[in-house]
C-alpha cells in the first residue's frame, strides 16, 4: 500500500525521458534522479574512480547524495540519488555570448578531466549545463561512460550543434541568432551554419574544420552505414580535438552592434538624485516582503537587479537586449555574484514550450514563479510601444509573483513624449488613475512613493 502511496506521488521530469539508463522525477516538490540497473557499471565508476568527487570539488558538476530505494519509482532502479537543487532552470536560447561560451569550455572541461579517469562525456547537449548566478555547473549524472582505447568522441557533433554553431553565428554574424536554438532543440545544424556564416569563416582553419567540412561530411555520409572500426582515435588525438575546440572557443568574441537598450543609463532622464531615491525606494520596499526569489523584468544591465542580490534574493534579471544582458551577466561573474542570473527575455513573445509534446521545455511563464516581480521603466514599453492593455498586463504580471514593486512613467515623462512623438495616442486609459484601476483587479496597493524630480512613481503590491 506504501509504494502505491509512493508513486501515485512521484511526478515525472517532462525533458528525462531519452536517456534509457535513469531519470528525474520529483517527490513533494523534490527532485530525484532513478539510476537504472542500465547505467549502474558507469554509474560505479563514475563515483568510485574519484571522478565525481573531483569534478564536484571544483564546482563543475551539481553535487548529489544517495538516498534510500524505497523512492523508486520502477523495479528496474539501481539506485536514487538526490541532486544539488537549481534554483532556475534556464536554456542556452536565453543566454548571453559570453554564457553560451562559459558553457561550452565546462562542458570540454569537463571531458577533459573525465578522460584522466578513463571515462568520456557520451553526449554534449547545451542542457546538460545550468547556472547558478554566474557559474556554468553540469547537472547530467548519467552522461558519463566508461571510456574505450580507440574510441571517437561520441559527444562532438552534438558539441559543434549546441555550442561552436551558435557562438560562431553570434560572433561573426549577430548575437541574436542564438534565438536559432528554439526552432531546433538538438542544435543548430551544421549546413544551415554554414550557409549563414560568412565565406571569410572558411579561412579560419579551426571553423573551417569544425564547421563547414563537419557539414559536408555529414551530408556525404547521412545515408551511408558507418563502419565504426575503421574510425579510431587515441587518447592524444581527442584530447588534441578537445583542446583544438577549446581554442576556437576562447578566440571567438562577441559581435558588439549598436542596440537601443545598451546604454539606456548613460542618457536616461534620471538625475543622479532622483536615481539614488529610485534605489533607496526600491530597498525599503523590498525589506517589506522581504523575497527569496526576484525576477526583474526589463533589468536592463541589472543595475536595480543587484539591489536585489544585496537584499538576499536570488535574482533573475530578464530584458530583450542581448549586450545588456552579456554586460549584465559579465558584471555578475567579475563579482562572482551567486545570486544574478540574467536572461535574454523578450516579455512580449517569452520562450515557449517546446520539444516532445511540448512539454520537453517549460515556457519561460511555467518556469518563472517568484516572490516579488520588480518592472522599472518598463511599464510605458508594454502598454505604449507594444499595444497592450493595462488590464492584460497587470494580469500578466499577478501568474508571476506574489509581490510587485513596478515603476509608473506618466505622459508627461520625456520618455514616454518620444514614443508618442510619430504616432497617434490612442491611450485613453493611460493615467495614474487609468494604472491603478487596471492593477487594483488584481493587487493590492501596499504602498506608492513618488520619484524626485520626475512625475514617476513607485509602487509596491500584493497579489489578490
Amino acid at each position: 500500500m506504501r509504494q502505491k502511496e509512493k508513486k501515485i506521488r512521484a511526478r515525472l521530469e517532462t525533458s528525462s525521458f531519452r536517456d534509457p539508463g535513469g531519470f528525474v522525477f520529483y517527490l513533494d516538490g523534490q527532485p530525484y534522479r532513478q539510476i537504472n540497473q542500465k547505467s549502474k557499471q558507469n554509474f560505479d565508476l563514475l563515483t568510485n574512480s574519484g571522478l565525481y568527487q573531483d569534478l564536484a570539488g571544483k564546482g563543475l558538476i551539481a553535487s548529489h547524495a544517495e538516498v534510500s530505494n524505497k523512492f523508486a519509482v520502477t523495479k528496474d532502479a539501481y539506485k536514487i540519488i538526490k541532486p544539488q537543487i537549481i534554483p532556475f532552470i534556464s536554456y542556452p536560447y536565453e543566454w548571453s555570448f559570453d554564457q553560451l561560451k562559459d558553457a561550452a569550455l565546462t562542458t570540454l572541461e569537463i571531458q577533459e578531466i573525465a578522460l584522466s579517469y578513463n571515462m568520456s562525456l557520451k553526449d554534449a547537449s547545451a542542457y546538460n549545463i545550468q547556472f547558478i548566478g554566474y557559474r556554468p555547473i553540469f547537472i547530467d549524472t548519467l552522461s558519463f561512460e566508461k571510456y574505450r582505447e580507440g574510441q571517437t568522441w561520441t559527444g562532438y557533433r552534438q558539441f559543434c550543434q549546441h555550442f561552436l554553431a551558435p557562438l560562431a553565428l553570434m560572433s561573426k554574424k549577430d548575437p541574436r541568432t542564438n534565438l536559432i536554438l528554439r526552432d531546433f532543440i538538438d542544435g543548430i545544424p551544421l549546413d544551415l551554419t554554414s550557409q549563414l556564416l560568412p565565406n571569410a569563416t572558411k579561412f579560419d582553419l579551426s571553423l573551417l574544420t569544425h564547421l563547414h567540412l563537419h557539414s559536408l561530411n555529414q551530408k556525404r555520409m547521412a545515408e551511408k552505414k558507418i563502419n565504426k572500426s575503421k574510425y579510431r582515435m587515441t587518447r592524444f588525438q581527442m584530447l588534441s580535438l578537445i583542446g583544438n575546440l577549446k581554442s576556437t572557443i576562447e578566440k571567438l568574441k562577441m559581435n558588439h552592434f549598436k542596440t537601443e537598450w545598451q546604454e539606456y543609463y548613460s542618457f536616461t532622464n534620471y538625475s543622479d538624485k532622483a536615481t539614488e531615491q529610485k534605489e533607496l525606494l526600491l530597498k525599503n520596499f523590498l525589506n517589506q516582503p522581504r523575497p527569496k526569489f526576484v525576477l526583474d523584468l526589463g533589468a536592463n544591465d541589472g543595475r536595480f537587479s543587484q539591489i536585489a542580490c544585496q537584499n538576499g534574493a536570488y535574482t533573475i534579471a530578464c530584458d530583450i537586449d542581448p549586450l545588456a544582458i552579456e554586460k549584465s551577466y559579465l558584471e555578475a561573474k567579475r563579482n562572482k555574484n551567486s545570486r544574478l542570473l540574467p536572461l535574454i527575455i523578450d516579455l512580449t513573445n517569452p520562450s515557449p514550450s517546446l520539444g516532445w509534446a511540448s512539454v520537453e521545455r517549460k515556457s519561460f511563464n511555467q518556469r518563472a514563479k517568484v516572490d516579488c516581480v520588480v518592472a522599472l521603466a518598463l511599464i510605458h514599453h508594454l502598454a505604449i510601444s507594444n499595444n497592450l492593455p493595462l488590464p492584460m498586463i497587470a494580469e500578466y504580471f499577478a501568474g508571476l509573483g506574489d509581490n510587485l514593486i513596478i515603476e509608473f512613467v506618466p505622459k508627461e515623462d520625456s520618455n514616454v513624449k518620444i514614443l508618442l512623438q510619430n504616432r497617434e495616442d490612442i491611450f485613453t486609459e493611460y493615467s495614474k488613475e487609468g494604472f491603478e484601476k487596471a492593477f487594483q483587479l488584481f493587487f493590492n496597493i501596499l504602498g506608492r512613493e513618488n520619484i524626485n524630480e520626475s512625475k514617476r512613481i513607485l509602487y509596491l503590491m500584493k497579489r489578490k
